[in-house]
């Protein structure tokens, strides 16, 4: 996803991965819920809600939503006070369009702790699906400003995608900036960062940001390379944009950006 279009979702692409901060971890495809008992002992509740929350954010990874959703249930029947797993079935309802459900679990989590700042990122990015922009970027503002946050950079990133979305194109500059500053080789803030310098018409600065993305091989996507060749085109550079045009041919043919290449959609 880009922000190149207000037509459809943003960025969502580029954070996903990012927004089950503490459960990176993906168990063992071969563990399942069958395999925990139904009634342990007190002392093996921390360790099994652990195991539970693993498989919750794994199945959710996997779109496996209403698997994911019985597993968070799990833990919290095990545990009612675990914050994360009412982050995290904040999450799975959102994802499976319960919007007031979702909310609620994420009001659940800060009303345990109101300093949780990965459920301030993950309430933030939620009310940003919503358009509800300002209570996000509250949201977001308040995770930034947690001690020793240490995932402050996917928080600025997905504030600046935020602020895109409501055309506050000058403070998702500012936001995306101060990202890249942390993490200049992060691709995903990046591209962002120049997509939003396109659309703010600082086409030369866009250039550059594009350019450290594609000039590493991994990180060139449709998307980047669409960014590319419309940032050559608002400068004038015929011959680099048939270079980038055939690049996107050949290597991503059957992508939404390759066709809309072919028909000159250059603005869509």
């Amino acid at each position: 996803m880009t922000l190149s279009s207000l037509k459809r979702p943003l960025g969502a692409a580029v954070v996903a991965a990012s927004l089950l901060a503490g459960c990176a971890s993906v168990p063992d495809s071969r563990r399942t819920s069958e395999s925990l008992p139904e009634a342990p002992a007190k002392a093996d509740i921390p360790r099994l809600v652990q195991a539970r929350m693993e498989l919750a954010a794994a199945y959710f990874q996997r779109g496996q939503n209403a698997t994911a959703l019985q597993e968070v249930n799990a833990v919290l029947q095990a545990d009612a006070n675990q914050v994360g797993a009412y982050s995290l079935r904040g999450l799975i309802l959102a994802a499976m369009g319960d919007a007031p459900r979702a909310e609620d679990s994420f009001q659940q989590a800060l009303h345990r702790d109101p300093r949780d700042a990965d459920t301030l990122h993950n309430f933030g990015w939620f009310l940003c699906q919503q358009r509800r922009y300002a209570d996000a970027d509250q949201q977001f503002a308040l995770a930034l400003q947690v001690p020793g946050y240490q995932d402050a950079t996917r928080t600025m990133l997905v504030q600046g995608i935020c602020q895109a979305r409501n055309q506050r194109w000058a403070d998702a500059e500012r936001t995306l900036a101060r990202a890249y500053e942390y993490e200049p080789a992060n691709p995903a803030i990046g591209f962002n960062l120049a997509e939003v310098l396109y659309r703010r018409g600082e086409h030369e600065r866009a250039r550059f940001y594009i350019r450290r993305v594609n000039q590493v091989d991994e990180q060139v996507t449709p998307q980047s390379l669409w960014l590319a060749i419309r940032i050559e085109r608002s400068l004038g550079q015929p011959s680099l944009v048939q270079q980038l045009g055939q690049q996107l041919g050949n290597r991503f043919p059957s992508s939404n950006e390759a066709s809309l290449y072919q028909r000159g959609r250059f603005d869509d």
